[in-house]
């Protein structure tokens, strides 16, 4: 009976999820975009978790990661190298527009090496040293993105890069409307369903991981790094693996962010977004995926949802709150209150002993 109760309660939630697009672009498709950004945020937190929530290596310049996939795919289906370097001009006549086979597995590739190039000179710490370091890799990025414009212009500096492509396969372009059965889905709801299956994806390879040998040994290291040594365990490779496996998911999510926005400059890849992607995961419930997938869910919405908080009190103090500000604010009393009530997160995992509780 649990059984027929759990797939009845999926099989609603997936169709929930494939309709949810359709009836947001009722209201305009500005809720929709909202949903698409949840998405993203949703795979940046699945990645973390598995540094995070898995392995217990505090990371908080994991934006770094996001930035290089995005300006990879910039790079190779923009305009800009084109007009930067003749002789990449002479080779590409019509244009650098890389196709998605080529462009996301690229910059998930280097964000992948980028993640074990952190990791390496970073094995002997832990806890907040570890987290100090990472947080100025994250912030070296965003400078060098900042300003690689002179002497060679590659990033385009503060500038920022535009007319990126949008993601396109077996004929099917996300950035156009298409009309099915008569009704037409605009290009975010395209969008929504790509990232609905990247999420998917993401899920799978998550479960799958933390059920396997290399899941269970990363979470010996995260409870006892010493103990985990000493039963033969790897650590040095296995720490190396966490890092360069979360790359390459926010590599991945970079690159989709890319094609989404259609535009990207070092200011989306600022520290604050750092500590949300870690607030998601530790909101959520560390190293639990429904309870990343919640967390990620509520912060990347929430902001959206209070600026209908935010605008009227600002009126009632004639002004003199900025709503931006008030904005975080809410968002900052929000999340000591559900940290004071649910220290463990909104979703943690389940408590250890299930197998004594088998036994009975």
């Amino acid at each position: 009976m649990k059984q027929q109760q759990k797939i009845f309660a999926i099989v609603i939630a997936a169709a929930a999820l494939l309709v949810l697009p359709v009836v947001l672009q009722g209201f305009g498709n500005a809720w929709v975009r909202i949903a698409d950004m949840a998405l993203l945020y949703v795979l940046l937190a699945l990645g973390l978790n598995i540094v995070v929530g898995y392995a217990g290596l505090l990371d908080l310049g994991y934006v770094a990661f996001f930035a290089i996939g995005a300006y990879m795919y910039g790079l190779m289906a923009s305009p800009h190298l084109v007009e930067t370097f003749p002789w990449i001009a002479a080779m590409f006549p019509d244009g650098m527009h890389m196709p998605l086979w080529v462009v996301v597995p690229t910059g998930a590739g280097l964000a992948g090496l980028f993640g074990v190039l952190l990791g390496a000179p970073t094995l002997r710490l832990r806890g907040d040293y570890l987290a100090i370091v990472t947080l100025g890799f994250g912030e070296i990025i965003r400078v060098f993105m900042n300003n690689l414009d002179q002497p060679v212009n590659i990033t385009n500096g503060p500038k920022g890069m535009g007319q990126i492509d949008s993601l396109s396969f077996f004929g099917l372009n996300l950035g156009k409307n298409v009309s099915v059965f008569g009704f037409e889905l605009a290009s975010v709801s395209l969008y929504y369903y790509w990232f609905l299956a990247l999420v998917l994806f993401s899920v799978v390879i998550s479960h799958r991981l933390e059920l396997s040998r290399v899941g269970r040994a990363w979470m010996a290291i995260r409870e006892d790094e010493v103990a985990a040594k000493a039963m033969g365990i790897n650590t040095r490779n296995l720490k190396l693996l966490a890092f360069g496996m979360g790359a390459t998911f926010g590599g991945v999510s970079g690159a989709m962010f890319a094609s989404f926005q259609g535009f990207i400059s070092p200011e989306s890849f600022s520290l604050m977004e750092s500590i949300m992607i870690v607030a998601m995961v530790v909101l959520g419930g560390i190293g639990h995926l429904p309870g990343v997938i919640l967390g990620a869910i509520l912060l990347s919405a929430l902001p959206e949802v209070l600026r209908y908080v935010a605008g009227p009190l600002q009126a009632m103090t004639d002004g003199r709150l900025d709503s931006a500000i008030l904005r975080q604010l809410l968002i900052a009393l929000a999340m000591i209150g559900v940290m004071l009530a649910r220290p463990r997160g909104l979703w943690p995992s389940p408590e250890h002993g299930k197998s004594l509780q088998n036994s009975k």
